[in-house]
């Protein structure tokens, strides 16, 4: 029987336990999609996480969707990166990046004027935009062309190539909550014909794309899926999500994979099923949950081996030392949400430890 302070052998990487922390959208970056020297400060204090997989950072130039957001395109954010990868390592930790492009996500007024893509000419209308002119309605998006999609796979690939560079452990590839990869996935973004639309073998074509891509320069034990099936986050449904996540365990046992990230619900509550225990039937790899877990929940979840390991986000922007805080039964720290999206380090490195409190 495993508990959340078991090591974990998650493909070329053994995490200290089991407790991770989600990526987390913060905007602490500069304007050029730089890391600053407060995300050092940010990702070493949580470095008892077993593993920190870092926020969504944009694998290709021009495909902002929180104006703030880190990128990994250029040389400056590769080398900005090391400093926080090597910040983590001297605390004892282990990082993967998670790479992304925003879809229908990507505001024009985020990037110079520029249509957003998706797979269809779809638009997000449960949601707005965050920009620095306010909260902004999506356009409808520039359906992609079948020979448009080679670069974007080579973007990821490229991006995978300099996280590798600036010293992180491995990639997840962000295949969830309604951007790209997600958004050709799912039955309401994606009514395409042709080789990436229609079935759910074509709807996955492009993921799987990538995924070979990026294994092709780094081995597959370093890569890592993150899914969200049931979440309605940016005008997202599909007609049959356990059908689709069933599909894609089956698949995905074609590759050595660190891992598989679920989240296992919606945060808007419209779409409700059981999908972890379908996937966790049909996929042999590790197996990551995340979305709502009480560190109790977590405890049963691992020791009933329901999941590998288990992704708190919220409980580790408050808490620095959140496995430390488990451990002892402590008290945690509360959120605040006012400062999530802001650009100081108020509400971002300032969260007392449990010796602050102590001392």
């Amino acid at each position: 029987m495993s508990d959340l302070f078991t090591p974990l052998q998650l493909g070329a990487v053994e995490t200290k336990n089991r407790i991770f922390m989600a990526p987390l959208t913060r905007c602490r970056a500069d304007q050029d999609h730089v890391p600053t020297d407060m995300m050092v400060d940010y990702y070493a204090q949580r470095a008892s996480a077993g593993l920190i997989i870092a926020e969504a950072t944009m694998a290709m130039e021009g495909n902002s969707s929180f104006w703030r957001e880190p990128g990994i395109y250029s040389q400056a954010q590769i080398d900005a990166w090391k400093k926080v990868t090597a910040a983590v390592h001297q605390e004892g930790g282990k990082i993967f990046l998670q790479i992304w492009h925003g879809g229908r996500t990507c505001h024009p007024v985020l990037n110079e004027g520029k249509q957003p893509v998706a797979p269809s000419a779809l638009a997000i209308t449960s949601d707005q935009a965050n920009t620095p002119e306010g909260k902004l309605d999506y356009p409808e998006p520039r359906a992609l062309q079948d020979q448009e999609l080679p670069a974007i796979v080579e973007g990821f690939a490229q991006a995978a190539k300099n996280a590798r560079e600036a010293g992180f452990d491995g990639v997840e590839i962000h295949a969830a909550n309604g951007y790209l990869l997600d958004e050709f996935l799912r039955t309401s973004a994606n009514k395409r014909s042709g080789p990436y639309g229609g079935s759910v073998e074509n709807r996955a074509r492009l993921l799987l794309e990538v995924v070979e891509a990026v294994a092709a320069d780094w081995d597959e034990q370093h890569i890592g899926i993150r899914f969200s099936p049931l979440n309605s986050f940016n005008s997202m449904q599909d007609e049959d999500p356990v059908g689709l996540m069933t599909w894609l365990a089956r698949r995905l046992n074609d590759y050595q994979l660190a891992y598989l990230h679920l989240m296992r619900a919606d945060f808007k509550g419209q779409q409700q099923a059981d999908i972890l225990t379908p996937i966790r039937e049909n996929y042999q790899g590790n197996l990551l949950v995340n979305m709502g877990y009480s560190p109790e929940e977590a405890k049963e979840v691992v020791a009933a081996g329901d999941a590998d390991a288990v992704a708190f986000g919220v409980p580790f922007i408050a808490n620095p030392d959140l496995p430390e805080r488990i451990r002892q039964d402590a008290e945690l720290n509360s959120a605040d949400p006012k400062t999530f999206y802001t650009q100081g380090t108020r509400g971002y490195t300032d969260y007392p430890r449990l010796q602050d409190a102590v001392t």
